[in-house]
C-alpha cells in the first residue's frame, strides 16, 4: 500500500470512533433538543460538536487535506485526499434515543472513494475498510482495536475485527430487505418502487440510515436502498460494501456516490433489484 494511504488507513477508524465516543456525552438525555434546518432535517448540538471534534483531529493529523462535513462545509486541501464525514447519520433516531444512528467517515482519492469507516456507538458495532485492505467488522467497538490480517485474527483475540463478508443469498425472494422511511419514497414519488421491492422479497424493514449499509456488508441483510442521498451518506459506505464483496451503487447501477440515491446488495441480487429501480424516473434535486 502507498505510505500515504497507509497513514491515513491506519487512522481512520481511529477518528470514526473518537466521534461515535464524542455523541454518547449526549445520547438519550431529555434536554438534548435539535433545531431544524433549511431542508427541515433535524440538528442537535452532539452533530455539530463531533463533527468539530472530527474536522480537528483530521486537520492535526493530516493538514493537508480536504475536508467535507454535512455541518459545516468544506475545507480545500492540496494533497489529493478528501475526508468525508456525516457526524451523526440517523439524527432523528439520535434524538429519539434509539441506538441504530452512527458517526460515518469516508476518503476519496481524486474523487475515488478508497476508504471508509462506520461506527454505531451505543451498541458498540463497527465497521471499516479500505481498497485492496477487506472490510473489517468490530463487535466490540470499546476494545482497542487495531487494523490486523486474517491470519491474526484467526490465532489470536476474539475482540480483533473480524473479516466482513456479504451473504450468500441468490434471490431477492430469500433477502432480506432494509430501507429508508416511507415518505422519503414519498418525497421523491417513488413509492411504488419500495412497494415492488417489499412485494418481492422474503421480509422487509425499515432498518434505514447507515445501520442498514452495514447489515448488508456483514451478510445479514440482502438489500438496502436510498431514494434521496447526499454525498456524505454514501462516501464511507461504498468502500465498506465493495470490500465485503457487495455493491454500492445509484439506482440504475453506476458505481457512484453522487447520484443523489443509494443502493447497496450482495451482489448476488443486484440485476433483481435494478429490474425494478432502473424504472424509477431520476431524482431531481430541489432548489
Amino acid at each position: 500500500m502507498d505510505a500515504e494511504l497507509l497513514r491515513r488507513w491506519e487512522k481512520i477508524w481511529e477518528v470514526t470512533w473518537a466521534g461515535g465516543k464524542n455523541t454518547l456525552k449526549y445520547f438519550q438525555r431529555e434536554d438534548i433538543g435539535y433545531e431544524r434546518k433549511s431542508d427541515k432535517s433535524p440538528v442537535t448540538v452532539a452533530d455539530r460538536e463531533t463533527e468539530q471534534l472530527m474536522r480537528g483531529i483530521i486537520q492535526q493529523m493530516f493538514p493537508e487535506d480536504s475536508v467535507l462535513g454535512e455541518e459545516f462545509g468544506s475545507i480545500d486541501g492540496t494533497s489529493g485526499y478528501r475526508w468525508i464525514m456525516d457526524p451523526i447519520d440517523g439524527t432523528k433516531a439520535f434524538i429519539g434515543g434509539v441506538p441504530l444512528y452512527g458517526t460515518m467517515l469516508g476518503l476519496e482519492w481524486e474523487g475515488r472513494c478508497i476508504a471508509g469507516a462506520v461506527a454505531i456507538p451505543a451498541i458498540g458495532e463497527g465497521i471499516y475498510a479500505c481498497e485492496g485492505q477487506g472490510a473489517w467488522h468490530i463487535k466490540d467497538a470499546h476494545v482497542q482495536h487495531c487494523h490486523v490480517s486474517e491470519s491474526a485474527v484467526k490465532n489470536g483475540d476474539q475482540a480483533l475485527p473480524i473479516r466482513a463478508k456479504v451473504s450468500c443469498v441468490d434471490s431477492l425472494a430469500n433477502s432480506i430487505l432494509a430501507a429508508a422511511e416511507p415518505r422519503t419514497f414519498q418525497q421523491r414519488d417513488e413509492l411504488a418502487t419500495l412497494m415492488e421491492l417489499d412485494k418481492r422479497v422474503y421480509v422487509s424493514r425499515n432498518w434505514g440510515d447507515c445501520y442498514g449499509y452495514l447489515l448488508v456488508a456483514t451478510g445479514r441483510v440482502e438489500v438496502m436502498i436510498d431514494p434521496i442521498m447526499s454525498v456524505w451518506d454514501a462516501a464511507a459506505v461504498q468502500p465498506i460494501l465493495t470490500e465485503s464483496g457487495g455493491t454500492f451503487t445509484d439506482w440504475n447501477g453506476e458505481s457512484t456516490i453522487y447520484n443523489n440515491e443509494g443502493l447497496a446488495t450482495n451482489g448476488k441480487v443486484l440485476d433483481e433489484v435494478l429490474a425494478i429501480t432502473k424504472a424509477a424516473k431520476p431524482y431531481q434535486v430541489r432548489a
